[in-house]
């Protein structure tokens, strides 16, 4: 499978060390904005890229990559996407897939259309041991509570308090705690447990420009209340907890740095870590390539509707 990478940012960085594990992927091109094209440069000897563009449109008319990876700001994942769609491309967007569901339909529609494949880069989805995780839910009964932390003090939230904002504080880059960390805790509850059946809530904590530097989304199913919780402005332990009628999991770390699974239930319990050896990436590369040189295609599509219901919910705080 041969891979074009578009953008130069800090995901991009880490997308290109997990890449050197998964040698059935070749990185066939980097596409660069003419502001950061010695940046790409730079990142395509180091990682034995091929070709490095500035042009995005040439790179789609002459590169013969099979996907492309977009992982620049959060704005324009849906014009870069639509682009890539058109032109036959087959894709891999980073999270957020897009920041709206309007957005998502027009791609949805598109990649269904051509029958191409439409991945979004969310890590933990494609680990191991998430399938045994959808095996507990089975054994602790009537699930009543999920309770989700991602709470990371960012690094650019300092220089944003004194005016120099990142795209990851910027209304107009699509940014905030939302769209950046409570994205996961989204994902992680509907591809366990569907749409929510009841009302939709985010509360949330406003920056001076408008922008969630914190909040706590409230999702309403027939049973239970799933609350998934962000902050960018501060920070505690991260863990997602699901509990039942007759026991819970509890699953300790951040997203991209996920520890240990905690699991109790009527007549069984215990601990067991989730640590990789490999860079919390290789999954779901190796998961995207896999599925793509099997040719399966059912399998793009039961993820896509996991990207599909989370935008449906980022779509409802939106009050779309």
């Amino acid at each position: 499978m041969k891979l074009a990478i578009i953008g130069t940012g800090l995901i991009v960085g880490e997308a290109l060390k997990a890449l050197t594990k998964v040698p059935q992927i070749e990185l066939s091109a980097i596409y660069a904005r003419p502001q950061s094209l010695e940046k790409g440069k730079k990142l395509a000897a180091e990682y034995g890229i091929k070709e490095v563009y500035s042009d995005y449109d040439r790179l789609l008319s002459e590169s013969d990559s099979d996907f492309i990876y977009v992982a620049n700001i959060n704005s324009v994942h849906f014009s870069y996407a639509e682009k890539a769609l058109q032109a036959g491309k087959n894709l891999i967007i980073e999270k957020p897939i897009c920041v709206n569901n309007r957005q998502f339909q027009t791609l949805k529609n598109i990649a269904l259309d051509k029958k191409l494949y439409l991945f979004e880069a969310v890590t933990f989805l494609h680990a191991p041991f998430f399938d045994e995780i959808r095996k507990m839910v089975q054994s602790i009964g009537k699930i009543r509570s999920i309770q989700c932390n991602y709470s990371k003090y960012s690094s650019r939230y300092d220089r944003y308090l004194k005016g120099d904002v990142a795209p990851v504080f910027n209304p107009e880059c699509s940014g905030g705690a939302l769209l950046d960390l409570n994205i996961y805790s989204i994902n992680f509850v509907v591809s366990l447990f569907g749409f929510p059946t009841g009302d939709i809530k985010y509360y949330y904590n406003k920056g001076y420009n408008g922008i969630d530097i914190s909040g706590t989304l409230i999702m309403k199913y027939d049973d239970f209340t799933a609350t998934c919780t962000a902050a960018k402005d501060s920070y505690s332990p991260c863990f997602d907890i699901i509990q039942g009628e007759e026991g819970y999991i509890m699953i300790n770390g951040s997203p991209d740095n996920l520890s240990e699974i905690e699991f109790s239930c009527i007549d069984k319990s215990g601990k067991f870590s989730v640590k990789s050896p490999f860079h919390r990436m290789v999954d779901e590369f190796t998961d995207f390539e896999d599925i793509f040189r099997k040719g399966n295609y059912e399998k793009c599509l039961e993820y896509l509707q996991i990207s599909e219901n989370a935008m449906k919910v980022v779509s409802a705080t939106l009050g779309e």
